[in-house]
């Protein structure tokens, strides 16, 4: 009886425990099988992700002694003062280098990466898989969707397979390899957590978002899906911190394709324009214009000269719908815009006084971004080279009515540095008309003027000083 007692209350719950770990195990292989083995992937795809480290010429000007002091020519502070001031006119050249990742997309050489890995590099060096370092040459240049395509001196490399964005789910498996960091051929893994995200700074690019761990050095790497295919370059991380904080950004491989291309025929890319400041639609705003939901892109201002004001669209039409798709976001909208080939005719469906219309546009190319900011009348600081050493910005609407400018045209002078805008006694608040007889229309244009001029000849200049024209003469030195 106690052998069956034992038996009873003894080696039952041993034989539960094996029948309980024996269902975990299977429930576990079962989930195991389910989930994605990325080393087959990683393997066959890590031969067209390169490294790309640029370097960049920085001169640097000596701080100037104040006027009447020289460097001593002999005594002790002498090389004191030339370590810290220099010889007249002389100045330091320092090297800038960064490092971001790129993919191969054809065998002849052709290499894709993001704008901002490369801009303004004096050198592009390409790393290889197989240790392989090759001058790269810039073919051309986005920067509105921040991608930039490269070319190196080879043959036969092995070549990314390009897949369609326009097909990702949310909720799909996603893979980045890249340089987080200097680290080569790190990879990580992880969800496409979002499509067609809208960023504030990039107002033409549909962003994918997902949870793949992106950091410095990642940018302009490939984001493939379970295919091998690439479907994004990883370009943008939201971070409190400058680390990954889960929130990664790629550009559609599709818009980047079709970047490619203009880059590849034309050199440069060309983009459709509306012409409208918009606003999204809140709860408030739909009731008040008569919708059922919030929904669309409502129109604040039409621009002057614009396509959408030759198609007589109007201030509180609110698009719901460009060539088919439908606008739930006002950042719906410039993606679908800016994709439309200049000339063409977008087809437009708008709520007007509560009632649905069609219209027709025919889309322009969109303007350069000082161009942009002046007929939309916001203000666009940029500083124009040190030719002249002043930092000048667009009029907007509202300062050109203050200073009494009747005329399109003229750049404000925020900040005078030095150089000879000094010397000739321009002044911060001067607004800048002509140059050299020609009127100053933009940032942009005075910038192609200031590069055409001679140096070591006066050149008048005409500005408005608190209201009243003045002529000046500048002076122009070397272009750097």
């Amino acid at each position: 009886m106690n052998v069956m007692k034992e038996s009873r209350f003894g080696f039952r719950p041993l034989f539960s425990l094996a029948v309980f770990a024996l269902v975990l195990f299977q429930v576990s292989t079962a989930v195991a099988g389910r989930l994605p083995d990325f080393t087959e992937l990683v393997e066959k795809n890590s031969p067209v992700v390169v490294n790309i480290s640029t370097t960049q010429k920085i001169k640097r000007t000596h701080p100037v002694l104040p006027p009447g002091m020289e460097i001593p020519d002999e005594g002790p502070f002498g090389d004191l003062f030339r370590h810290f001031f220099g010889e007249e006119g002389e100045g330091r050249e320092f090297k800038s280098q960064s490092l971001g990742s790129g993919f191969i997309i054809s065998k002849d050489g052709y290499i894709l990466t993001n704008n901002h890995v490369v801009d303004h590099a004096d050198e592009i060096i390409v790393r290889f898989s197989d240790r392989r370092e090759l001058k790269a040459k810039l073919v051309g240049h986005d920067k509105r969707s921040d991608i930039a395509l490269l070319k190196v001196d080879a043959d036969d490399l092995p070549a990314a397979k390009i897949g369609h964005s326009s097909r990702l789910k949310v909720g799909e498996w996603v893979l980045a390899i890249g340089s987080p960091f200097g680290f080569e051929q790190s990879v990580s893994v992880g969800v496409v957590s979002a499509i067609g995200r809208s960023l504030p700074s990039e107002n033409y690019v549909p962003f994918i978002q997902t949870d793949v761990a992106i950091n410095p050095g990642n940018s302009g790497g490939p984001l493939f899906n379970l295919d091998g295919e690439v479907v994004g370059i990883n370009s943008q991380i939201y971070s409190r911190t400058g680390g990954f904080m889960g929130l990664s950004f790629a550009i559609p491989i599709d818009m980047a394709m079709d970047v490619v291309e203009q880059l590849k025929t034309k050199g440069s890319v060309s983009r459709g324009w509306l012409g409208v400041l918009i606003q999204d639609v809140t709860r408030d705003l739909a009731e008040s214009f008569g919708m059922d939901k919030p929904m669309g892109a409502l129109i604040s201002r039409v621009l002057p000269d614009s396509p959408a004001g030759k198609a007589g669209l109007e201030v509180g039409d609110i698009i719901v719908e460009f060539n088919g798709k439908k606008v739930y976001y006002s950042s719906d909208l410039p993606p679908l815009v800016g994709r439309v080939r200049p000339g063409s005719i977008a087809t437009l469906k708008i709520v007007r006084n509560g009632k649905t219309l069609t219209k027709k546009v025919k889309i322009e190319q969109l303007p350069e971004e000082d161009e942009l900011e002046l007929a939309s009348g916001r203000g666009g600081s940029a500083k124009v080279d040190n030719r002249l050493g002043a930092v000048v910005a667009n009029l907007s609407e509202e300062q050109r009515k203050e200073l009494k400018l009747d005329e399109q045209g003229g750049v404000l002078i925020e900040k005078v540095q030095e150089g000879p805008a000094k010397e000739a006694g321009l002044r911060r608040g001067d607004v800048i008309l002509m140059l050299n007889n020609v009127k100053v229309k933009s940032v942009k244009q005075l910038k192609k003027l200031l590069e055409k001029l001679p140096e070591g000849k006066a050149i008048p200049l005409l500005v408005q000083r608190r209201g009243n024209p003045l002529f000046l003469a500048i002076t122009l030195g070397e272009e750097k």
